[in-house]
């Protein structure tokens, strides 16, 4: 894949100073589509050729996909005719700052196996197929690499996104150093780094981007070690009698894991951390205590599926969304971090965040202690006349004392949750549930772990959680309906990829009218 290729074609009989070379780049809003083709046609410039860049915009699908085309040539005093726009079977380098939008250019015909070099990042952005799935809608990353393999004549492929982030750069940076790497120009290193430099902007995050795209696209790179995997989650720090008890707490739960056979111990631990950063040490004691409800009832015969399904969901469904998990989630420095570095944000400025909230009457409810809660769900019309005065937005200004403390405050109910009424439904909803799974084991090990993985169905916060509560309840309803049948696990299993596939229910209506005829 790294053998320096010819980097152009000729027409017959053309001279090589006759040669044009084109090069496309495909690029959705933010990712700097613009400045790459601008860094390429300079890098052109400094080497003595001319060269012409237009771009062309998308419909506005993740956020506009635009092509930017460039052609250049070598000046030989006589202006050249260049194009405006690529055109099938006419590339010579193709570079796609995503992985999908490759496979567009490979299905639009820019790519070909007798002349296209494609770069490509293999990060995904889903497209909007795949958004509007309410399951997993995700298309195979494997078949784009498999088809892009197959479709140009040299493929070059890793996650340039990772390396401009690890940087505090842009994918700019990184595909063009990715580019300088391929040898597909005729252009040395430094003429590329000469045209970063003139942009006058985040010249040193740019050039360590580009020169880590460099070395990896020569297969230069210094291996990447693998970070040691922390032993907590800085968030749960002080959850607990200080940090000397959190180690300990944290190391008596993981030793029981340690306990567990091999192949539940992967999930059950990634379970164990969410649970303990969701909420306490003493939390993820609670999920280790029913986990092994199913460990116990398992066995190597069906390679733990039960357990390790048991391990996920209960995980999940103990991690509800809540106003406290929201709040919580909106006040910690991490995400504080994160905006920052994503907004790119220099260091002593000020970023002003504002939060859009839009709490419903269930929700303020859930927030109270369970006895005064009930209460007042209990009776309509005071729940009616609180919701007219709670249910509407609020936008939040979280870089300002009043926001930040009102949010700090919401998200320090954390410690009281187990007595709110929220925690008490989904609590009582989730036995339920896993009782249901284990009680059908005897008899159908294959269903009761597909009663598990119905859990994926419940998701989401506020009008999301309901409807998807809804859509749970109504694909175990089939149970009765299935009782005794030998493929009772295959009809749940199609039933929730029907519930998952649909948002308004029309296919899981239809499933179950033919589950009704069996």
């Amino acid at each position: 894949m790294l053998d320096a290729v010819p980097p152009f074609h000729a027409k017959a009989g053309a001279q090589d100073d006759e040669r044009v070379i084109k090069l496309a780049v495909l690029a959705v809003g933010g990712q700097g589509g613009g400045v790459l083709a601008d860094w390429i046609t300079d890098v052109a410039e400094r080497n003595g050729y001319v060269a012409q860049s237009t771009s062309v915009a998308g419909v506005a699908q993740r956020t506009g996909a635009t092509i930017y085309y460039v052609e250049m040539a070598r000046d030989t005093g006589r202006l050249p005719v260049f194009a405006l726009s690529p055109s099938q079977g006419d590339v010579d380098i193709l570079i796609a700052a995503e992985l999908m939008e490759a496979g567009r250019a490979i299905i639009r015909g820019f790519v070909t196996p007798e002349r296209t070099t494609l770069i490509a990042s293999s990060h995904r952005i889903a497209a909007v197929s795949e958004k509007i799935e309410p399951g997993d809608g995700r298309a195979s990353s494997s078949k784009v690499h498999a088809t892009a393999e197959a479709a140009s004549k040299r493929f070059i492929a890793f996650d340039m996104e990772k390396i401009a982030a690890d940087n505090g750069s842009m994918i700019s940076a990184s595909l063009l150093g990715a580019l300088a790497g391929s040898d597909a120009l005729p252009f040395t290193r430094e003429s590329y780094e000469q045209a970063i430099g003139a942009g006058g902007r985040g010249v040193k995050a740019s050039l360590a981007a580009f020169g880590a795209a460099f070395d990896r696209a020569r297969g230069t790179a210094a291996p990447v070690s693998k970070p040691a995997e922390p032993a907590i989650v800085e968030s749960a720090l002080g959850r607990v009698s200080g940090p000397q008890g959190l180690l300990q707490g944290w190391q008596a739960l993981a030793a029981r894991v340690d306990l567990m056979p091999v192949a539940i111990r992967d999930m059950a631990l990634r379970g164990l951390r969410k649970v303990v950063d969701y909420q306490d040490i003493a939390y993820g004691r609670e999920y280790l205590d029913r986990l092994d409800k199913a460990v116990a009832l398992d066995s190597v015969d069906h390679a733990y599926a039960l357990s390790i399904a048991a391990a996920k969901h209960l995980a999940n469904a103990l991690c509800y969304d809540d106003m406290i998990r929201v709040a919580d989630l909106k006040t910690r420095s991490t995400r504080d971090r994160r905006v920052r570095k994503e907004v790119g944000v220099k260091d002593g400025s000020i970023l002003q965040v504002t939060e859009y909230f839009h709490p419903r009457i269930e929700e303020f409810c859930g927030t109270l202690p369970a006895g005064l809660g009930s209460y007042i769900e209990n009776r309509p019309k005071l729940a009616a006349f609180l919701d007219r005065r709670i249910n509407h937005g609020r936008r939040i200004r979280t870089d300002s004392f009043a926001g930040f403390a009102a949010l700090w405050f919401i998200g320090g109910l954390r410690r009281w949750r187990r007595s709110l009424l929220r925690h008490k439904v989904e609590t009582a909803h989730l036995d339920r549930w896993y009782a249901l799974a284990l009680g059908y084991l005897p008899q159908d090990y294959a269903l009761a772990v597909e009663i598990l993985n119905c859990r994926r169905l419940i998701k989401g916060y506020s009008d999301t959680h309901v409807r998807a509560q809804s859509k749970f309840d109504r694909v175990l309803s089939a149970l009765p309906m299935l009782k005794g049948r030998d493929d009772a696990a295959d009809w749940i299993r199609r039933l929730r990829e029907a519930a998952l596939k649909d948002e308004k229910g029309d296919m899981l209506d239809g499933a179950l009218k033919t589950v009704a005829t069996l």
